[in-house]
């Protein structure tokens, strides 16, 4: 008797064991979470407050921040990158304003430098038309009586690069990207000007 009840014990504890490992397909123990893409800053942290040096407040060409990302997914053949302010203004209403936009940084980059000059880049990467009409950086600009803007940086891993050229606008490029997105990582900042 003593020895069914351990043996029982044993099966029942066994069942256990596996029923607790097999949550993956086929009855394969489920693979531990790959992390994500992830987009950093020198310059300021994720939710904090972006510089004056990198906003309007230092003049309409102030320098882009230091981007860095990592984990970047296999198979990346391009990174697009857009800023773009999600908050609404007082006479903007709900209309999303797009800061930066630039596509086909090269899969192999890793981060992109401050000041990141206007127009199309040596290493293949376009730039389009911000909100401000210019094939650039246009650093955050809301206003001191407003709260505080999300300006909100999204890097996109693509597995191939884009077919357009610094002409496209933004609903282009995005409809350019659809199918080809491996990863994606985002990093906020906020700013409104001093007072």
């Amino acid at each position: 008797m003593r020895t069914l009840i351990t043996t029982a014990l044993a099966l029942t504890l066994a069942a256990g064991v596996a029923f607790t490992q097999d949550k993956g397909k086929g009855g394969a123990p489920k693979a531990a979470p790959v992390p994500g893409m992830g987009l950093s800053s020198p310059d300021f942290q994720d939710g904090g407050i972006i510089p004056d040096k990198f906003t309007q407040a230092a003049g309409p060409t102030a320098p882009s921040p230091i981007l860095n990302w990592i984990q970047v997914p296999a198979g990346t053949q391009a990174f697009t990158l857009m800023l773009h302010d999600p908050d609404p203004s007082i006479n903007k209403g709900t209309e999303d304003v797009l800061h930066w936009m630039i596509f086909n940084i090269p899969g192999t980059a890793t981060s992109l430098p401050g000041g990141v000059p206007a127009g199309n880049l040596p290493d293949g990467s376009i730039q389009i038309k911000n909100r401000g009409n210019n094939n650039a950086y246009m650093g955050p600009g809301n206003g001191a009586q407003n709260p505080y803007h999300h300006y909100t940086f999204e890097l996109f891993a693509l597995d191939a690069k884009l077919p357009l050229d610094a002409n496209a606008d933004r609903p282009a490029v995005m409809k350019a990207m659809e199918g080809h997105v491996l990863g994606k990582a985002v990093l906020v900042g906020r700013f409104k000007r001093p007072q």
